[in-house]
């Protein structure tokens, strides 16, 4: 097993949350740091080093979520993108000897740590962002990449026993419906995928707050075409 040691940087906690891990009430940690530039994030200051504000200390994050125990179902963690932190799994070990559920939401980048987290046993639920097909990664994500590297954590991700989830959040602009389509066909036989309305708000970049989704008889359009890739498709 790979040892880590660089130290998370939290940006956030929201203590109480009933909607970020499905059928939970959890508490969320963000972390602080994105290897991706998608310009519809709605977490610009976990994104972009220059909007960073002063991290929260490790240990009153500790110290709040040990008194959680027995309130709190789990605890999610997400960013930013978690699996840029090298001490992540030390970090959800800790929270499963605490006797919590653990949701760990990726953009699927890195998957030798996935591998390694998954392998551990210290994830309960993982929840993989695709953003667009194969071929249109860069467009998404503003960053060169190599898709191997989200091949592979799909297959991970399918072929473990965890609970998982797909998700993509749904820009008019960025993503045809033919794209969408494309993204089910990369799931194909998987268990869940999400449809997420794009919510205009704080975006990493401005223009994205004029954004737009679909309409929700498109969505609906949408999710039946797509039933039949996946066991479960759903809107949110």
């Amino acid at each position: 097993m790979a040892q880590y040691h660089i130290a998370m940087i939290i940006g956030g906690l929201q203590k109480v949350s009933l909607v970020d891990y499905p059928g939970r009430i959890c508490a969320t940690l963000f972390l602080q740091g994105c290897n991706f530039r998608c310009p519809y994030c709605h977490n610009p200051e976990l994104v972009n080093p220059e909007l960073f504000q002063r991290p929260l200390p490790e240990d009153q994050v500790w110290s709040f979520l040990e008194k959680r125990v027995g309130k709190l179902d789990g605890v999610v963690i997400t960013g930013g993108e978690p699996t840029v932190h090298k001490d992540l799994l030390d970090a959800m070990r800790r929270i499963k000897a605490m006797g919590l559920l653990v949701k760990l939401d990726t953009n699927g980048s890195h998957p030798d740590m996935l591998a390694d987290i998954i392998r551990s046993g210290c994830v309960d639920y993982i929840a993989m962002d695709l953003k667009a097909p194969l071929e249109r990664y860069p467009d998404l994500t503003g960053v060169a990449l190599d898709t191997a590297a989200i091949q592979s954590s799909i297959r991970l991700i399918m072929g473990a026993s965890v609970p998982y989830e797909f998700r993509t959040t749904l820009v008019r602009s960025l993503l045809a419906p033919d794209d969408v389509l494309a993204i089910g066909r990369l799931i194909e036989g998987g268990r869940r995928y999400a449809l997420q309305r794009f919510v205009p708000s704080k975006h990493v970049e401005v223009g994205f707050m004029a954004g737009a989704t679909y309409a929700p008889h498109e969505l609906e359009a949408l999710r039946a075409a797509l039933q039949k890739n996946v066991e479960e498709c759903i809107i949110r």
